[in-house]
């Protein structure tokens, strides 16, 4: 077996991975409810087997119909007959449809059989112990003949056969899911797990179908998620741990390149192994997820913004980039301390104290090519918070006022810059820079949504009059827009 689990990211609890805690709840509480609930339900239904005359009538017939059906774990069916143990075999004939059906024909047990009253008498007292089915109704049916059901293509993903089963998944889920979240979103990650579940539940059905049993877990859609992670990141380098059967080892490598050894791990394990574990419902997950990825990213609707953890796994000399910026700033050595800030600003390009430092020390060259490096690097941080925008919006009328021979700003940047300061109630602006983008970029796809979310924060804050004057500019480039229908 291989595993390969990221060690190089860590959630950010500024913006927490809500869609994946919430997912692994819901896994959690239909494991610990309704299944565990008929878990006990059948355990008591079980003892009740086991001293009642059913085995004893019941387990030879089963032997028997193994025999008269060619079954290749004859063997072990008498060795657990012989041994008495009569749970073990409960539960494989209740999971034999075959076996089942003749247990209920007429012919069974026949009434002139001297057992019957005996056996007819406990069965029916069985069957009432017995609780509604849940797990078999909504898990992946593989029996032959088996009716379809779409639907459980889906709930076979919330549904787990063990607790070690469960924790397994909730743990990949997590290692995975918060990443791909953060560079998703909420709801496009969601779409994409439960797609990804889809996908590895249709590629199960296909691999198992009429091989008997039933198929669940959550381990298409995690695999999926592990699809999404190596296209999300790509070529980046990523600190993994893996384990390949007894060896295990750390490596760093392209995240891409986990994905071919994925996929050449599930395929052979489902040739070497059994039915035991649905290896093509990992297989058709980890293709759907990385196709889905690959898509999103190649249609350009979302940008994905790849999570970076502010805490590196491994000395990459940020620590001693900054101490030597700040012991050749207090020598007054701020030529030299600029290229501390410039090399500590590139090993983590989200961190805004950095950035600060490195835009304000450039500050002194205003017309040198790091100012403007600082500022647009400063103009595309991620984070959406009250203090990032703030920061953004001083360091932007700053790089305005100073900046020589000229401020120069992307249309992507003045675009994005729009739209946050017009969340930040920066009005002025944030329309002065719709109105640069207008003239620079009057073709700019984000043209549009910029002045529609310029004209909807003014309606939100109560300005009416000034949302109105902007009507017939928005009217002409996007016409259908929500903002332009809350202005009529």
């Amino acid at each position: 077996m291989f595993y390969a689990i990221p060690l190089e990211n860590r959630p950010t609890w500024r913006n927490p991975p809500w869609m994946t805690v919430l997912l692994i709840l819901v896994n959690m509480l239909v494991f610990w409810g309704p299944q565990r609930s008929e878990e006990k339900a059948q355990d008591r239904a079980a003892a009740f087997y086991v001293a009642s005359p059913l085995p004893a009538i019941e387990v030879p017939r089963f032997v028997a119909w193994l025999e008269e059906t060619g079954d290749k774990h004859l063997k072990e069916a008498r060795a657990l007959q012989k041994a008495g143990d009569h749970r073990m075999l409960l539960r494989w004939m209740e999971q034999e449809d075959g076996f089942q059906q003749r247990l209920k024909s007429p012919r069974f047990v026949p009434p002139e059989d001297p057992q019957y009253t005996d056996w007819k008498a406990a069965r029916t007292q069985y069957e009432a112990r017995m609780p509604a089915p849940f797990t078999r109704k909504w898990a992946q049916n593989f029996e032959k003949d088996a009716e379809l059901r779409p639907v459980t293509w889906l709930t076979a993903t919330f549904l787990h056969g063990s607790t070690g089963h469960l924790i397994g998944n909730m743990v990949f889920l997590f290692l995975f899911g918060f990443s791909v979240e953060l560079a998703l979103g909420r709801g496009w990650y969601l779409a994409f797990y439960l797609l990804g579940g889809l996908g590895g539940s249709l590629l199960a059905g296909w691999a198992y179908a009429g091989m008997g049993s039933y198929g669940l877990g959550a381990s298409g859609a995690v695999s999926a998620l592990m699809g999404m992670y190596a296209v999300l990141y790509r070529l980046r380098r990523v600190r993994f741990f893996y384990q390949l059967f007894f060896y295990f080892n750390y490596v760093t490598a392209p995240a891409l390149l986990l994905l071919p050894a994925w996929i050449g791990n599930e395929l052979l394990q489902h040739w070497l192994s059994g039915k035991g574990v649905a290896y093509m419902a990992h297989l058709g997950g980890l293709v759907t997820g990385a196709s889905l990825m690959a898509l999103a990213m190649l249609l350009g609707k979302k940008p994905m913004e790849v999570p970076v953890t502010q805490d590196a796994a491994l000395d990459d000399g940020f620590d001693a980039h900054v101490a030597n910026a700040q012991r050749l700033a207090q020598g007054m050595k701020f030529e030299q301390a600029l290229a501390q800030w410039r090399a500590a600003a590139k090993l983590r390009p989200q961190d805004q104290a950095v950035l600060s430092a490195w835009f304000k020390t450039a500050s002194l060259w205003p017309d040198g090519e790091d100012f403007h490096r600082a500022a647009r690097r400063i103009f595309r941080l991620h984070a959406h918070d009250e203090q990032t925008l703030q920061f953004q919006h001083a360091s932007y009328r700053t790089y305005f006022e100073k900046a020589k021979p000229g401020a120069r700003l992307q249309p992507d940047d003045m675009a994005r810059l729009s739209r946050r300061f017009a969340r930040a109630q920066q009005w002025g602006d944030a329309e002065k820079l719709f109105n640069a983008l207008h003239m620079t970029a009057p073709t700019h796809p984000e043209l549009g949504d910029t002045l529609g979310m310029l004209v909807s924060a003014l309606c939100h804050a109560g300005r009416r009059e000034q949302a109105a004057a902007l009507g017939p500019q928005l009217k002409q480039l996007a016409p259908g827009s929500a903002a332009l229908r809350g202005l009529a």
